[in-house]
């Protein structure tokens, strides 16, 4: 493991750049999956300021370095495990390695996650369980995985990564399936895992910016999502990591089998102010 001055637990590390943290996660091991780029690594970057030890749980091996080595040259403290979240022995693997190595862990973001926009008629079944074994059975071997030693270690907090097409309807069977099964699977973990002090929820993100999720869609459907948004525009990654660090902190402590929409509006009244916005249009143009 690489690990830099305690003292960095007060800061914030972004890219290289530091700023005051509050150490709200002091003491705390957090696993983070999918931590090598965009939304994870906002998160990984974040934990490690407010004085986490992290661990980047991916398969992108030179990237997730990459981020450790930020996060270390900034005086955090962080470090890699290769880890398919497809693969249950690689998750078995990467806990032993947690284990061996701060002998806890308290944390667990569930964030690795991919997108795909086809159809029901359309989609393949090698589509179909690809999409399904990274974002809904990769949480599950996660879970299984980890919480016996979140237990261990006294309990803490399991984070799932859905989306608002968990939460709504959406232009792609096998994402939208993923991500309302991924729900419903929080909340069955929250009740399992109850007893052994380890509270599970899940985060439920529109559009967000600087993601390979986002960079895969067109500029068009970029562009119109941003505008359906009430709020005009996707989230930073650290404005969901935010949200992630507070359920995965000790001041979410009552906060467990629920769902937290972090969607600029989206899913509570972008359809309503849609068609306000669509009949002041159509009684304007009568008025003319």
């Amino acid at each position: 493991m690489v690990t830099g001055a305690a003292a960095a637990a007060s800061k914030r590390i972004d890219g290289g750049s530091v700023t005051t943290g509050t150490g709200r996660l002091r003491g705390k091991v957090a696993l983070i999956t999918g931590g090598s780029g965009g939304q994870g690594a906002a998160e990984a970057r974040m934990f490690a300021t407010e004085g986490a030890t992290v661990i980047i749980g991916d398969v992108a091996s030179a990237a997730g370095i990459a981020v450790v080595a930020d996060i270390v040259a900034a005086g955090g403290k962080a470090s890699f495990v290769p880890l398919d979240v497809c693969d249950e022995s690689a998750w078995r693997e990467a806990l032993r390695r947690i284990r061996d190595a701060h002998g806890a862990l308290h944390a667990l973001v569930n964030n690795a996650g991919v997108v795909s926009r086809v159809g029901i008629m359309d989609i393949s079944e090698e589509e179909w369980r690809r999409v399904m074994d990274i974002n809904l059975t990769g949480a599950l071997y996660g879970m299984r995985a980890a919480a016996p030693l979140i237990r261990d270690s006294g309990g803490g907090a399991i984070v799932n990564i859905s989306s608002t097409a968990g939460l709504l309807g959406y232009a792609g069977a096998a994402y939208v399936a993923s991500k309302w099964a991924l729900r419903g699977l929080t909340k069955t973990a929250a009740m399992e895992f109850n007893d052994w002090g380890i509270r599970v929820n899940s985060v439920h993100p529109a559009q967000v910016t600087e993601t390979s999720i986002a960079s895969n869609a067109t500029a068009a459907y970029r562009d119109v999502t941003a505008r359906v948004i009430p709020m005009g525009r996707g989230a930073r990654p650290d404005e969901i990591a935010q949200v992630v660090l507070f359920l995965a902190s000790d001041e979410s402590s009552y906060i467990t089998g629920t769902e937290i929409a972090v969607d600029g509006g989206y899913s509570s009244y972008a359809l309503p102010r849609l068609r306000e916005h669509l009949m002041r249009q159509a009684n304007q143009g009568e008025q003319v």
